[in-house]
């Protein structure tokens, strides 16, 4: 049970490349490469924090349907 011989890779590429065509190989090819690709620009830029989330306040609240209230624990 060893190791598979070149000649079983070249059969399971050729059966991946009949199933699924050259051309989504290469569309899924550029997907991988571009989310890889992201991530390092990621790992790059990962000393930098974003931006809090603002909060809403009533300056800035812009549906009139809204009702605030505040919540009571039940005793």
């Amino acid at each position: 049970m060893g190791s598979f011989s070149i000649w079983h890779w070249l059969i399971v590429l050729l059966i991946v490349v009949m199933v699924f065509g050259t051309k989504k190989l290469k569309n899924i090819g550029t997907d991988l490469g571009s989310a890889v690709k992201g991530f390092k620009d990621g790992m790059k830029d990962g000393g930098t924090a974003e931006a809090p989330p603002q909060q809403v306040t009533n300056a800035t609240r812009q549906d009139t349907n809204t009702v605030d209230v505040d919540a009571k624990t039940k005793s």
